[in-house]
């Protein structure tokens, strides 16, 4: 164990979590056991004006590739950008007065493909609702729609269950004439483009050293998959069940075993995927479908 030790070196611990981790109390208390720490900031910390502030050609490209872009065309791989926010960034107590802010720093990380899966979303939201909308215009004065306050809650359903309230404008009334309900309506452009500005970016905020460049925090970030993948393997292959320990020492021994054995998996499952290439897959391998070897497999 000791010769494995000095093989394996010293690491730095680096807490990454999601938005929830980001608070004043445990930020403060991450700091205080000098732990690094690297999450996602939620809108209370970074508003939509500030992420529609953001300049994609200010952006330094980030030299990743997703997963699930391996093997496409260029044209076809998402890219992504990151931009350092100028000033520290505070994060302060808002329940008590005591306490210093906590200064960390602030990344904003541009998707291409997340620009582009939400302008996706947002023109089939509006699609959507604009059929709805218009089956109701048809629908004026009939059984369903009969009057104004019907159509009013109509609309407001379509609104909630489409997501389009933020930028859907509409006036209902009732034609004098006739006594039947009307409606005009429409999409406010200009909510709609302050929305799109948005799209693609988000924060994420970190206590690590400057010399870590805003690159390097996005590709440490994008690393948190392959570590909860392998909790998959704790909990699955390797069926680590749930102990009650007594002291500390105990914990640490448990985990060194667990990790040791984890090493062990990953280590079968990377000798299988090399020993198959050029492939990748082989077939029937999982529930008779073409699958990658995994270490349990």
């Amino acid at each position: 164990m000791t010769a494995l030790k000095k093989i394996a070196g010293t690491r730095t611990f680096l807490l990454i979590g999601d938005s929830k981790l980001i608070s004043y109390d445990n930020v403060a208390a991450v700091a205080k056991a000098r732990c690094a720490f690297l999450a996602p900031a939620s809108k209370t910390y970074v508003k939509a004006e500030e992420l529609a502030a953001c300049r994609l050609e200010e952006a330094t490209e980030v030299s990743y590739v997703a997963g699930r872009d391996v093997g496409k065309r260029p044209d076809q791989i998402g890219r992504w950008h990151v931009l350092e926010d100028t000033a520290p960034f505070q994060i302060r107590n808002s329940k008590r007065k005591s306490g210093p802010p906590v200064v960390v720093r602030r990344i904003f990380v541009h998707s291409s493909a997340r620009a582009s899966a939400a302008a996706a979303s947002r023109a089939k939201k509006l699609a959507r609702t604009s059929d709805d909308l218009d089956r109701l215009t048809r629908g004026l004065g009939g059984r369903f729609y009969p009057d104004q306050k019907k159509v009013a809650d109509r609309i407001a359903q379509i609104a909630r269950d489409r997501k389009t309230g933020p930028y859907l404008r509409w006036t209902a009334g009732t034609d004098p004439g006739t006594g039947k309900p009307t409606l005009t309506w429409h999409f406010d452009q200009d909510a709609i483009d302050a929305e799109a500005a948005t799209d693609g970016w988000y924060a994420l905020t970190a206590n690590l050293d400057a010399a870590i460049t805003a690159s390097q925090v996005l590709l440490r970030y994008k690393g948190q998959e392959a570590v909860e993948r392998r909790y998959g393997n704790l909990k699955g292959p390797l069926a680590v069940a749930p102990l009650f320990l007594k002291n500390n020492r105990r914990i640490a021994a448990l985990i060194t075993v667990i990790s040791l054995a984890l090493l062990i998996f990953c280590l079968i499952e990377r000798e299988a995927r090399r020993s198959l290439a050029p492939d990748t897959k082989i077939d029937g391998l999982y529930n008779r479908q073409p699958a990658r070897p995994a270490g349990s497999s």
